[in-house]
């Protein structure tokens, strides 16, 4: 099964966050913050987003933006155009 994402939307992979701080202290799951950083598997039909954004890219995204999608038991998230903050570049 493949997801191909529509119009302004992307699919991303979230990116967990270290599980050990600087000091070499591990993060109990409960205390994790949801992931707000993400790698773009398919972008959306938008022509002017498919300039900006493209697959594999790093992005920033909103807190509390998407929707959850599970598939081959792995979460993916569905993100609009608008819940997108920044690219990151390495």
């Amino acid at each position: 099964m493949k997801i191909k994402p529509l119009d302004d939307r992307l699919l991303i992979e979230p990116m967990e966050e270290e599980s050990k701080t600087a000091s070499g202290l591990y993060i109990p799951d409960t205390a994790k913050e949801k992931p707000r950083m993400g790698k773009v598997v398919a972008v959306g039909t938008d022509e002017d987003l498919k300039e900006k954004v493209k697959e594999g890219d790093k992005i920033l995204f909103a807190k509390y933006g998407g929707e959850e999608v599970e598939m081959n038991n792995f979460t993916y998230k569905i993100i609009q155009r608008s819940d997108i903050l920044a690219v990151v570049e390495d």
